[in-house]
């Protein structure tokens, strides 16, 4: 719609945001009305209307089988479009239409803005299936005839107001008809349904619907007035009230065809089922990140234990190959920290890298300068969980073997996300500028544990490859290739 506006027509980017504005309510006045809507904006030279917007109702047979949206049509064409804009009244005159053999009443609302008429909205009935209306198709027509005398006069939408139409009620949900002192004039079967889970053992007509909602609801003070004064329907809001079996979602809807409230129209639908099973995940989400933090507190607990271990060791080997496994340990349980704070099973590796970074510098045995650059981005935890242990062995094989005590250098981890939004790939180079493999040394072959611990993880658990190769100046350089989830 933007671009068709900006493109065709010479609306203000106010008058745009109002057409939204528009755009965002007008399914309620298609299901009121069994019709088809198409939104039409004169031209820049005024000679021609263009279509800008179109909605089909859920509650009747469509009038249009193609998209309309984009067309052009000249002034003149549709004489209904053009006394509505240049009246500004809605226009009903006319015969009905016919479009492969269905008969079709089309009416002409004017949108109005502070006076000015922006554009008109075509209304399109499909008279085939037309028979007696029910009860609950009259007030849906009364509803939808006052709501278009509203639009003409500029009164509806109400500003600052912008629905969600997935989240907000609709009026196949449930709909009650007020009058201008709050008494349910008519209430649909779903609306009824749902104030009976809350609790109501009789029917709604007759009721003052404010007064009834709050009683349902079980709490008292202030909320209770809140609540009865928007399902008076008063002012345009929107609110949940939850009784003792059930949860409903109210949305008021005032109803100024003339200028003054003459009732008022309120939306409703049985959300009981929706909070429930939001309630459960969100204890399931509770649940899920209680265990990754018990399970970092137990790993830290085993962590303190090595430690402990490693100082009453007599043996220097011994006592190395305790820290180390300190290490290990702590790169996992930094990854369950960062998972106990989320509420997915997904986290952000870059921060898990720069601690894994400073907890291995303090092994440094010189003046070794740590650093990252690029980033890791977003990994799911059954990848962030071996992968940190993978930069924990690399980084702490670079340090111990790269550099002499006392002995200056740096060690840099790259990090470079690619490939297809399918087919993620991460590729990790580590490079130091110490003294680099031995002669006759093959990653694939030999090495220490931790190495053995490399290749297993990254071949294995990760699927992707490992190299340890000299760097071109100086130094080592270790090359990890890893697929990952697309970055949501």
């Amino acid at each position: 719609m933007n671009d068709l506006v900006r493109q065709h027509t010479a609306l203000s980017e106010s008058d745009l945001e109002w057409l939204h504005l528009l755009v965002s309510e007008w399914q309620l006045l298609s299901d009121l009305s069994f019709a088809d809507l198409v939104l039409w904006v004169p031209t820049l030279d005024g000679t021609r209307y263009v279509s800008v917007a179109q909605m089909r109702p859920n509650t009747g047979p469509t009038s249009y089988q193609d998209d309309m949206v984009g067309h052009l049509v000249p002034r003149g064409r549709r004489p209904l479009l053009d006394a509505a804009l240049d009246e500004g009244r809605i226009v009903r005159e006319g015969d009905p239409e016919w479009r492969e053999e269905v008969p079709v009443r089309v009416e002409s609302i004017p949108v109005r803005r502070e006076g000015r008429v922006l554009g008109v909205i075509a209304r399109n009935t499909n008279l085939l299936t037309v028979r007696t209306p029910s009860r609950l198709e009259l007030t849906y027509l009364q509803s939808a005839s006052d709501l278009a005398q509203m639009i003409a006069a500029g009164s509806f939408p109400f500003p600052g107001q912008q629905v969600d139409m997935d989240a907000s009620p609709r009026a196949g949900d449930g709909l009650i008809r007020l009058d201008a002192d709050g008494i349910v004039q008519y209430a649909s079967p779903n609306a009824l349904s749902a104030y009976h889970r809350l609790g109501l053992a009789s029917d709604l007509v007759g009721h003052h619907l404010g007064e009834l909602t709050a009683q349902l609801a079980p709490s008292r003070g202030p909320v209770d007035e809140a609540i009865a004064k928007l399902a008076s329907g008063y002012a345009p809001r929107e609110t949940e009230v939850e009784g003792s079996g059930g949860v409903i979602q109210l949305r008021a809807i005032p109803l100024k065809p003339k200028g003054t409230r003459i009732g008022s129209l309120v939306l409703l639908r049985d959300v009981t089922e929706l909070r429930r099973r939001e309630r459960e995940l969100i204890t399931k989400d509770a649940t899920i990140r209680e265990i990754h933090h018990r399970v970092k507190n137990n790993l830290q607990t085993v962590a303190a234990l090595l430690r402990l271990q490693a100082r009453r060791m007599d043996s220097d080997q011994g006592r190395e190959a305790l820290n180390e496994a300190v290490r290990r340990v702590g790169s996992i349980a930094i990854v369950h920290e960062t998972l106990s704070q989320n509420l997915d099973e997904r986290v952000e590796f870059d921060e898990i890298a720069d601690r894994v970074l400073a907890m291995v510098a303090e092994i440094s045995p010189g003046k070794v300068n740590c650093r990252r650059t690029g980033r890791f981005g977003i990994l799911d935890a059954e990848v962030a969980t071996p992968l940190s242990m993978v930069l924990t062995e690399v980084l702490q094989n670079a340090l111990e073997h790269a550099f002499a005590p006392g002995e200056q250098g740096s060690v840099e981890v790259a990090a470079l996300r690619g490939g297809t939004r399918e087919e993620s790939r991460l590729l990790i180079t580590v490079r130091d500028d110490g003294r680099g493999l031995p002669v006759g040394f093959d990653a694939q072959r030999t090495g220490n544990l931790g190495l053995q611990i490399v290749r297993t993880l990254v071949e294995g658990e990760l699927g992707g490859s490992f190299d340890m190769v000299p760097a071109p100046d100086r130094g080592t350089k270790v090359v990890l290739d890893i697929p990952v989830g697309a970055e949501k």
